[in-house]
């Protein structure tokens, strides 16, 4: 097996990536002392943290080995997004109802087994309880169905 291909080292490349990421974002913020902090220093600390862990994960990973990555499974990944896609682009146009049924309808299709009666008893659920806690309960300013509400 590749040590370089198991989750605990590409994990550990994450890490470290994202430590790097918010190195460069934050590179301009003023750092300032352990005593007057400024703006960048903890953001600062907390991507080196983050760089350490990501290196000590993989340094732990090529030592030891761990299990190999799987093959991404596409079906879930292509659905799932589009279905975030399609809600994204129908809330504005359709409202909160329309936009969720088509995300649970889309997002349902990525699993193993579709039974419609659980879908269509999901998209009653979450749209009554959605419309209770974000138009109710929030009072956010969303139409829960355009035109209509």
């Amino acid at each position: 097996m590749n040590r370089f291909l198991s989750k605990d080292f590409l994990s550990g490349l994450m890490f470290i990536g994202f430590g790097l990421i918010a190195l460069y974002f934050g590179q301009k913020l003023a750092l300032g002392t352990p005593v007057r902090m400024g703006p960048g220093y903890v953001p600062r600390m907390l991507s080196l943290t983050l760089i350490g862990l990501g290196a000590l994960v993989c340094i732990i990973a090529i030592v030891s080995g761990s299990e190999p990555v799987e093959r991404p499974k596409w079906k879930p990944i292509t659905l799932v997004t589009l279905g975030i896609v399609c809600f994204a682009l129908l809330f504005e146009r359709a409202g909160l109802i329309p936009a969720l049924v088509v995300l649970i309808m889309i997002a349902s299709l990525a699993g193993e087994e579709f039974k419609l009666t659980e879908v269509i008893g999901n998209i009653v659920v979450l749209s009554v309880l959605c419309t209770l806690v974000f138009k109710v309960g929030l009072g956010m300013n969303i139409y829960i169905l355009r035109g209509v509400w």
